[in-house]
């Protein structure tokens, strides 16, 4: 069985190409704002002389990206790292010295790189974990 020929494209070619453009926005979000919210939202990007649709957008994003603010988790993040690297450097030589072996510098900033790449998602998780109602703790 073949596939009837449609003198005209189903999906617009336009789209596809309005897809593969870097920067192109396709994506819509929406969200239900009371009344009084509304005119906030909509006073604020007024004043700041823009579009309802680019203040939100900008509002969204500036926060997406932001960095974490708290100090608190930042200073755990930072104590962390400490912590892991320390431990992990104890092992590492101790068990370099077990075997009659240096411990290499590419080992040492091995070990320093994966405290860096995974202290503030620890951070959080202590946090998280540290904050959690006490009817959730499971095993104590």
């Amino acid at each position: 069985m073949s596939t009837p020929h449609l003198p005209f494209p189903i999906r617009s070619e336009a789209t596809l190409r309005d897809q593969t453009r870097p920067g192109f926005r396709t994506k819509t979000v929406a969200t239900r704002l009371t009344p009084g919210e509304l005119v906030e939202v909509e006073a604020a990007a007024e004043t700041s002389s823009q579009s309802l649709a680019e203040w939100l957008r900008e509002t969204a994003l500036r926060a997406a990206r932001q960095r974490p603010a708290d100090p608190v988790e930042l200073l755990l993040a930072e104590v962390w790292a400490l912590r892991y690297t320390l431990l992990n450097l104890f092992y590492s030589r101790a068990q370099a010295a077990s075997e009659g072996t240096q411990l290499l510098p590419d080992s040492i900033a091995k070990i320093r790189d994966q405290a860096d790449a995974r202290k503030l998602q620890q951070a959080r998780k202590i946090l998280e974990d540290f904050l959690a109602p006490k009817g959730n703790e499971q095993g104590r």
